[in-house]
């Protein structure tokens, strides 16, 4: 009989991570402001929450699960599927900013223009 295979960081497992998970970003100067890019794949737009405070950018939300089928059981999980949380620090003030946003294939572009007056 055949081994299972294997993955390259060892035998299949779940991977148990404790708290909200962190999605990667970019954040890019702008000469009107600062454009953040958020990794957000398999999350729903309306499952997003985005706070300014002060010179912080927060990001919160949760990613679930949506193809679970009934009687299957995980063999390999490496995807997080639960809250997420990530907060940004910038080295000015946001709070006067606008922002714009746009959320398409699984990355939320965060634009935050100074305003002029």
């Amino acid at each position: 009989m055949r081994e299972p295979p294997r993955f390259s960081d060892g035998p299949l497992r779940r991977a148990v991570r404790e708290g909200p998970w962190r999605p990667p970003a970019d954040v890019y100067r702008m000469p009107e402001g600062w454009l953040v890019k958020f990794e957000l794949a398999g999350v729903r737009r309306d499952e997003v929450k985005l706070e300014l405070a002060g010179s912080r950018l927060r990001i919160s939300g949760v990613r679930r699960d949506f193809a679970i089928r009934e009687a299957a059981h995980s063999y390999s999980m490496e995807i997080s599927y639960n809250r997420f949380e990530r907060t940004l620090e910038f080295p000015e003030q946001l709070e006067p900013c606008a922002t714009e946003l746009d959320y398409r294939d699984g990355m939320l572009l965060v634009a935050l223009r100074r305003r002029i007056g």
